[in-house]
């Protein structure tokens, strides 16, 4: 660092005339301010000093002659930086040493001393230019502040873009993780809702997913992962990843379940962590359905225009006492048309304004819509249910439904 020269008599008078001047009068970006001045000419630096030397920024100024080095920029975290640009060594113009600035240090403002007023300067321009030798020190200090209101909204405008694209990534990345539901067999159908409740969230804590097997079986998986974070929301992905790859290679129900549990055991972020799951197999003839239960809430069963619940028989939930699983799988049968609603505890859990929905008022929701077509059912049933819950401050858990059932009648698979 190069000491610059001293003020002269009639400036230390000034400066004593005015030394109730603080940075806190000035613009707050200027608060712990370093100006770093890139010049060659020693005659430039003292008319610099000059017209900094009544206030407080004087005594921040550090002086560089030489070729600019990326350590002589200060790279505090959050510290104001204004970078003044002057004469520049031979072969370099100053435009150039700005465009290194800014490469190197994004949060620096930058000044270009230019013969060029400063009035007649553009307001887009970069860098602003500033004539030191025709200002005034108010008007160069004003065209300091000037410079650094730019870089931090540049700053501002450039974070705000950057979150935005992370942002997209994000979504991206969620939806791509999301089970697509549609079976290719029209012959089965199913209607789904799916609703995180964390703010923005494409995923949550529960998961759902459809496979159907080269039998023309029909396998339904739904869980629900203890908690309602980011990693709980992960958990749920490897479990849904875990048994549709463990359906694909032609496991069984039961060991697709054990399966589970090793996965969950393995990655979950605590060790009270657990997920109730259920699953469900479809055969082709269409006349029952195969359930299996581990912790998970009961089904509706939906049936010539009438409603019921169904229980499932009770078993673990995964991870509680791993590797002690008392699963058992149930049968039920179903007649043409008939379809099946499982649900995570979400749809249920809300407040209304007498208290807890629970299971019965959610099965008076579902019998006022009975009467109403597989997709239809399941819009009005969570409309209900949120309005309900809106009411007492909106819902606070996850929320999946799935919708399932044959079209029509099924006949045996040919031998």
């Amino acid at each position: 660092m190069i000491t610059l020269c001293e003020p002269s008599d009639d400036d230390s008078l000034h400066e004593d005339s005015r030394r109730n001047i603080t940075l806190r009068e000035e613009d707050p970006l200027c608060q712990d301010l370093t100006v770093l001045l890139l010049s060659r000419d020693e005659r430039e630096a003292c008319d610099i000093r000059r017209l900094l030397a009544p206030h407080p920024l004087s005594q921040t100024l550090t002086w560089h002659h030489g070729p600019l080095d990326s350590h002589q920029l200060p790279t505090t975290p959050g510290a104001p930086l204004c970078v003044l640009v002057g004469s520049a060594p031979s072969g370099q113009s100053p435009l150039d040493i700005a465009a290194r600035v800014r490469h190197r240090a994004p949060q620096a403002a930058v000044v270009l001393l230019s013969d060029a007023p400063a009035h007649d300067a553009r307001p887009d321009d970069f860098p602003p230019r500033v004539d030191h030798r025709r200002t005034t020190p108010d008007e160069f200090r004003r065209e300091i502040r000037r410079a650094l209101r730019r870089a931090h909204r540049d700053i501002a405008l450039a974070t705000v873009r950057a979150n935005a694209v992370i942002a997209q990534d994000h979504v991206r990345l969620e939806r791509g993780l999301l089970p697509d539901l549609a079976l290719d067999d029209e012959d089965f159908t199913s209607a789904s809702h799916y609703a995180p409740s964390r703010p923005h969230a494409l995923l949550g804590g529960d998961f759902c997913d459809i496979v159907q097997s080269e039998d023309r079986t029909v396998h339904v998986v739904m869980g629900d992962v203890s908690g309602h974070g980011a990693t709980e929301a992960a958990l749920a992905v490897h479990l849904r990843l875990a048994w549709r790859t463990a359906a694909l290679c032609g496991q069984s129900a039961m060991e697709r379940l054990r399966l589970l549990e090793r996965v969950l055991v393995d990655e979950r972020p605590h060790e009270d962590t657990y997920a109730t799951v259920v699953s469900l197999s479809f055969p082709p003839h269409g006349r029952s359905v195969r359930v299996i239960s581990a912790g998970h809430p009961g089904m509706l069963h939906r049936h010539a225009g009438g409603i019921r619940w169904v229980e499932h028989r009770p078993g673990l939930a995964l991870g509680l006492f791993p590797g002690r699983g008392d699963w058992t799988e149930s049968e039920h049968a179903l007649a043409d048309q008939d379809s099946v609603v499982l649900f995570t505890d979400g749809l249920y859990e809300g407040r209304t304004s007498r208290g807890r929905l629970g299971e019965e008022g959610l099965m008076r929701l579902a019998a006022r819509h009975a009467h109403l077509p597989d997709r239809h059912f399941v819009d009005a049933l969570v409309r209900g249910v949120s309005a309900s819950a809106t009411r007492e401050g909106g819902a606070a858990d996850d929320v999946a439904v799935l919708h399932l059932g044959w079209n029509g009648s099924r006949t045996e698979p040919a031998l």
